[in-house]
């Protein structure tokens, strides 16, 4: 038998959590054709020795907002660099299949910070589709790099059918004819291999442009009963919910949790925003894995996203969403005029009231509100860098932490370049996290927030996690698990052909280098996006990590250079849920999982 590819003597993980073994790989017609201990024929092939590495499944993103990127620069090299080959587009409601062109600018612009025009942009030369089909069929005529699936946004359907002015007002609820209208496009796209529905009640994220500026996002104002008739959709066909609670109000975090039950009627696969070690409210991770542990026990089917690494945030001046989740940050966000913004952050006020939400330390929130855990990292006055805005204030006489920060902001704009970490700084919490079965490895939000956060490699810093604890002699997960948690899980959970790597399959395979698991992958570069007008974005590079990424195949990236065709010719695909995904039996797992932390079978 002659092949196109042989991968020859890497440790092989077939993404099942079944035991590795050092392996030579065949590949041949964008499948995996032989994998045997024995010789193979390399007639022919292109061979890569991948002796001491490891040779993984491409690795599944499951939260991003590349809805953009993918129709402008579709290659997404920034994920397929790091071993994703296959991301899922339409998180958090969001989603340009049914929408207007500018309506799509005001709803992705602010709350994922994406520059609204770019989104319309883009939109304007891009837009060949009026439904989910031709959506579909636009995406499989792009030069796509990895493969994508997709979400219906809620808040699309909803803003195309009401007018996104009517669907983001408090007192207008959808007529019968709007709400059968926004039933038959879930249907559509359903039909279409979407692999369900994502809502969000999340109250801080709100809206740009002109008309509906800083209202809440569409799906924020939907009543039970419309929430209801589409989730019943979703569980007859047995496709997913993604969403986000309202955390002020943990009545929404419980009633979604319910909506997993199956009390009476078919229970819902559910996925929701996120398990993360909050630093400003410390106990509230314990209560969720509780919480979904005791759910899935009741019969639901019910898992939080988690990124499995720190949530370190980067903003330039006071351009950062977790300023909306309090009055005073989201007035100051209201103003799209950096004139009219700077005369708000003068007056004196405007600053009591600031320093009122700021010494608020109680009730539920994301920031941690604390100044003094906020390092000042670029700054035309490079005397602050370095420094807390904290110390800054404690530098000039004694300032409150506010005043600090607002004097910098007022006097630096967007030059003044700050970071925090606002949740998973634990490392023993997220270790209990990486082995919980309610819990997914994801949210990474490729694609978005691109001047606040790179977590492009997050897949391989958890394996670095893992690999270091097996080196220190205290493993907490299997690197056999740990794969199987960023890869075959998922694909078999979203019910899409991802995520292993065995005879058959398709051959997205991804060969690192454990040795170069390192304190690298830490490190932030900066990358232009060509299509945003240049915007620089935040980055991983781990060339030396990841030698090796295949697409049903070919070669896309090789020791941190990619392939001269990528962008130029077609690679991924896009991928329909509940097409024939191979069955997947987890080795040691069981499938009724209740979520218990380390019942992972490791």
């Amino acid at each position: 038998m002659q092949y196109d590819t042989v991968i020859m003597n890497g440790r092989w993980f077939d993404g099942t959590g079944a035991p590795s073994a050092v392996r030579n790989i065949g590949v041949r017609d964008g499948r995996v054709a032989t994998i045997t201990g024995e010789a193979l024929d390399t007639t022919g092939a292109d061979v890569i020795d991948a002796t001491g590495q490891w040779v993984i499944p491409g690795i599944i993103d499951i939260h991003t907002h590349y809805d953009i990127e993918t129709l402008c620069e579709p290659a997404l090299s920034e994920s397929l660099r790091h071993g994703v080959t296959t991301v899922l587009l339409g998180s958090c409601s969001l989603s340009t299949v049914y929408l207007d062109n500018v309506d799509a600018g005001d709803i992705f612009g602010r709350v994922e910070a994406i520059p609204r025009r770019y989104v319309i942009e883009q939109l304007d030369k891009a837009r060949s589709w009026r439904s989910p089909k031709e959506y579909v069929a636009a995406l499989e005529e792009l030069n796509l790099g990895p493969n994508v699936a997709a979400f219906i946004g809620h808040s699309d359907m909803r803003a195309a059918t009401m007018g996104l002015d009517r669907a983001t007002r408090k007192d207008i609820r959808p007529s019968a004819g709007e709400l059968a209208r926004m039933e038959s496009m879930l249907t559509e796209a359903l039909d279409e291999g979407f692999v369900g529905m994502s809502s969000q009640q999340l109250l801080f994220d709100k809206l740009d442009g002109e008309v509906c500026r800083s209202r809440t996002l569409p799906s924020t104002y939907a009543t039970p009963r419309e929430l209801r008739r589409l989730n019943a959709i979703l569980r007859r066909r047995n496709k997913i919910l993604q969403s986000g609670p309202d955390i002020k109000n943990p009545l929404s975090i419980f009633s979604q949790l319910a909506t997993s039950l199956g009390v009476g009627r078919r229970r819902l696969k559910t996925s929701l925003l996120s398990a993360a070690d909050v630093k400003a409210l410390p106990p509230v991770i314990y209560l969720m894995e509780a919480a979904a542990r005791v759910v899935n026990r009741l019969g639901g089917d019910f898992r939080w996203q988690h990124l499995p690494v720190p949530f370190e945030v980067y903003a330039d001046g006071i351009s950062l969403v977790i300023f909306e989740e309090f009055g005073s940050g989201a007035a100051a966000l209201h103003l799209q005029d950096e004139l009219a913004r700077n005369e708000l952050i003068r007056d004196e006020d405007y600053r009591r009231q600031f320093r009122k939400d700021y010494d608020q330390k109680y009730g539920p929130r994301v920031w941690h509100r604390d100044f003094f855990d906020a390092d000042i990292v670029a700054c035309p006055n490079e005397s602050v860098v370095g420094k807390s805005f904290g110390q800054v204030g404690l530098d000039r006489g004694g300032l409150h932490p506010v005043d600090a920060f607002l004097d910098l902001v007022l006097e630096h704009g967007e030059a003044l370049r700050w970071r925090t970490t606002i949740s998973n700084h634990r490392p023993e919490l997220l270790r209990k996290l990486a082995q919980s079965a309610c819990v997914q490895m994801g949210f990474s939000d490729a694609g978005a927030h691109l001047r606040n956060m790179a977590f492009y490699n997050s897949g391989l810093r958890l394996l670095r996690q893992v690999n270091d604890a097996a080196k220190r002699g205290t493993p907490f997960l299997s690197v056999e698990r740990a794969v199987h948690r960023l890869t075959g899980e998922l694909g078999a959970w979203y019910g899409i052909d991802a995520g292993t790597l065995r005879e058959g399959d398709r051959a997205d395979i991804v060969v690192i280098d454990p040795d170069k698991l390192d304190e690298s992958l830490d490190a932030y570069a900066e990358q232009p996006v060509e299509s945003y007008g240049g915007l620089s974005r935040m980055v991983n590079r781990n060339d030396d990590t990841v030698t090796h990424v295949f697409v049903s195949g070919q070669s896309v990236f090789n020791a941190g250079q990619a392939s001269p065709v990528l962008g130029k010719q077609r690679f991924g695909q896009f991928l329909r849920a509940g097409e024939p995904a191979r069955t997947l039996t987890p080795v040691g797992l069981n499938s009724q999982s209740t979520c218990a932390a380390g019942s992972s079978g490791n």
